[in-house]
């Protein structure tokens, strides 16, 4: 079981983490308040697990302002795409290998 698990990421194991992730694999980009509501979060919770996946380099975060108003938009980095793809085929892996 240790074997399949070897590309397992700890950093996905938080469903908020999963989602974050999720949500900037399949668009370039995403703004605080779209995942925000996407996922249902308070800014506390979603700005504490944005800096968690900052600080291990897996998502690039851009900070520009329109008009006056600031604006944060955050991207999957090259090594956050190839950890999360890694944490996925890991799943596959252990998901597949129940069958009976």
């Amino acid at each position: 079981m240790k074997k399949l698990l070897v590309d397992f990421n700890k950093a996905f194991e938080s469903k908020v983490r999963l989602g974050i992730m999720s949500v900037l694999m399949v668009n370039d980009e995403a703004d605080f308040n779209t995942l925000k509501e996407l996922l249902n979060l308070s800014d506390g919770n979603l700005a504490s697990h944005i800096k968690a996946l900052e600080e291990m380099k897996y998502i690039h975060v851009n900070k520009q302002f329109i008009g006056r108003k600031p604006n944060t938009n955050y991207s999957a980095s090259k090594d956050g795409r190839k950890a999360f793809h890694a944490h996925l085929k890991s799943l596959e892996i252990l998901i597949k290998s129940q069958t009976i």
